[in-house]
């Protein structure tokens, strides 16, 4: 059975850092992403990464976030810099539900996916 846990969640000043980590069990290949929904707005993509050299993300998040993962420690990561107001939201990390399945576009995985319960991020002006 596939389980996500994400941490690493808070509260920071605009232009800050926060390194959210999603712990994955019962999934061990490369291809996984990192989702977030704010307030009255749609989930959406941030970043996804398709093997160990292949990763893209989001226009709004290009340059300041940095998708990795650490296979041995099974371990998802999403490091954020420079962090604005509009980055605050409620962040998930999903993978693919449908085995030998991975498509990524522009940052968004896309298809049928597993879920963690989602990691608090708050950035104040």
């Amino acid at each position: 059975q596939v389980q996500l846990v994400e941490s690493g969640g808070g509260s920071v000043q605009a232009g800050g850092s926060l390194t959210l980590s999603c712990v994955v069990s019962g999934y061990s290949r490369d291809c996984m992403g990192w989702f977030r929904q704010a307030p009255g707005k749609e989930r959406e993509g941030v970043a996804a990464i398709e093997s160990r050299d292949i990763s893209s993300y989001a226009d709004s998040v290009k340059g300041r976030f940095t998708i990795s993962r650490d296979n041995a420690k099974n371990t998802l990561y999403l490091q954020m810099n420079s962090l604005k107001p509009e980055d605050t939201a409620l962040y998930y990390c999903a993978v693919p539900a449908v085995e030998n399945w991975c498509a990524v576009v522009r940052g968004i995985l896309l298809g049928e996916k597993y879920w963690g319960q989602g990691t608090q991020v708050t950035v104040s002006s």
